[in-house]
């Protein structure tokens, strides 16, 4: 089952309503004692329905987890759609110039504290979610996947477990890297990562700081999946494939 509400992204985008979509599982309507990990996920129009993607195909989530009866509630918030950058200033952790964007102000932290602070609680209070930290995990693609190295780095704490898809590290290739160096990851932390055979020429030296943050975040003791998928495009279509690959690592091994 798949519920919808809307709640204002203040730090950002003041009292306008955003879409929170949410998956419950089945379990969760037969048994009201149960309680279940959470997955937060970013560009949550894109994760559900394709009446809803930006382009018409959306990652079909809720088909993989009823088909599997995986016992896992999702949490998908909708991105900053207002021109010129609003979603890539709200997904980025830093402040960045690059020809093609110009100047984009970094808003992720702003994102994340109101994601850990303000909705998670929400979350917590009207579903039965297993609130802890290694029950609390994130995904999402592109500046999405950016975004969730960034969490599962700067919000150890809160998120125990990332999937990230496609990340565009390559825009803040040197801050990422300096944020990893300086972090204490917690124990039972866990990264996938993976990027498109097909996507790697998009920017330049894009292998090499994939396999950097990928090694940087191992060396900090997280345990860490990474895949170069092959012809792998950046895309929803390519990246639903891939949910049967990081799933399992997210559920992996848990206590």
């Amino acid at each position: 089952m798949i519920v919808t509400w809307s709640i204002p992204v203040r730090p950002i985008s003041g009292k306008a309503p955003r879409k929170v979509y949410v998956y419950l599982p089945k379990q969760a309507e037969e048994d009201e004692e149960a309680r279940f990990p959470v997955l937060y996920m970013f560009d949550g129009h894109n994760v559900f329905f394709d009446e809803d993607a930006t382009y018409g195909k959306s990652w079909g989530m809720g088909e993989y987890l009823d088909k599997n009866e995986v016992p896992l509630i999702v949490v998908a918030v909708d991105c900053d759609h207002r021109p010129p950058h609003g979603r890539l200033s709200e997904y980025s952790p830093f402040t960045f110039t690059e020809e093609g964007f110009g100047h984009v102000v970094g808003r992720g932290g702003k994102f994340m504290n109101w994601l850990a602070g303000t909705l998670k609680p929400i979350i917590d209070e009207r579903y039965p979610t297993l609130p802890d930290r290694e029950n609390t995990w994130i995904a999402g693609s592109s500046m999405g996947g950016l975004m969730s190295l960034y969490a599962v780095t700067a919000y150890n704490g809160v998120f125990s477990r990332a999937a990230a898809l496609s990340p565009s590290v390559w825009l803040v290739r040197s801050r990422m890297g300096s944020l990893i160096q300086k972090s204490e990851l917690l124990p039972g932390t866990v990264v996938y990562m993976d990027y498109g055979s097909r996507e790697m020429n998009n920017h330049t030296g894009m292998l090499r700081c994939f396999f950097k943050t990928a090694g940087a975040l191992a060396e900090k003791g997280a345990c860490v999946t990474s895949r170069i998928v092959p012809n792998g495009d950046h895309c929803e279509a390519c990246w639903e494939e891939q949910i049967p690959f990081f799933m399992p690592i997210l559920f992996y091994n848990r206590e």
